[in-house]
């Protein structure tokens, strides 16, 4: 339900914003870096990987092992908890985030056509990230690659509409009390 609201709003800020929004198959910049995901966006990446087991065991193995490897890699100066996954545990987590793994690929990027394995459950911020979108500051934000040179009026025409985020947020609460996984965590540990 979540998923196909998020997805109007992305399809009417893509029409209007024409070909200053870049974002295609195989551009894949933004899939490298880690960035936090909700527990309901690791419910629907796990529930996802669950099923192609049936459908494509190959890639579902693939992925699996990418998401180990990938929580190896991580497990040493993740800022938070790296047995459960849970990030920013301490208050200083969220300052050490920000230059934590910027080059740490996205475990479920297929290496090989720049493509994304699980596209269908891809988390939030996936399906938001390209177009003009404003952030917690109430910044307007946009992919580097996306609408360059446009004027400012131009990019705060084509801004998506979150009014979304207050469904997201019960949809959150309700995953986590689903769960019994609270808190931020990353593709990585939310497969592996």
């Amino acid at each position: 339900m979540l998923f196909d609201i998020v997805n109007n709003a992305l399809a009417s800020t893509t029409a209007r914003s024409g070909d200053w929004l870049v974002c295609r198959p195989g551009c894949h910049q933004c899939c490298v870096g880690v960035f936090p995901i909700s527990q309901l966006d690791a419910e629907s990446l796990r529930s996802a990987l669950t099923a192609l087991d049936c459908t494509d065991p190959a890639t579902a193995m693939h992925i699996r092992n990418r998401a180990a490897a990938s929580r190896v890699r991580l497990t040493r100066d993740f800022p938070g908890d790296p047995t459960t996954g849970t990030l920013f545990t301490h208050p200083d987590h969220e300052s050490a985030f920000d230059d934590f793994a910027n080059d740490e690929p996205c475990p479920v990027l297929d290496p090989v056509t720049g493509t994304c394995d699980l596209y269908a459950a891809r988390p939030v911020q996936c399906r938001t990230f390209g177009p003009p979108i404003r952030n917690e500051e109430d910044a307007l934000g946009v992919c580097e690659l996306c609408f360059v040179g446009a004027p400012e009026s131009e990019v705060l025409r084509c801004e998506m509409d979150q009014s979304w985020r207050p469904l997201e947020e019960s949809l959150i609460a309700e995953a986590e009390q689903r769960t019994g996984r609270s808190g931020p965590t990353l593709i990585a540990f939310a497969l592996s």
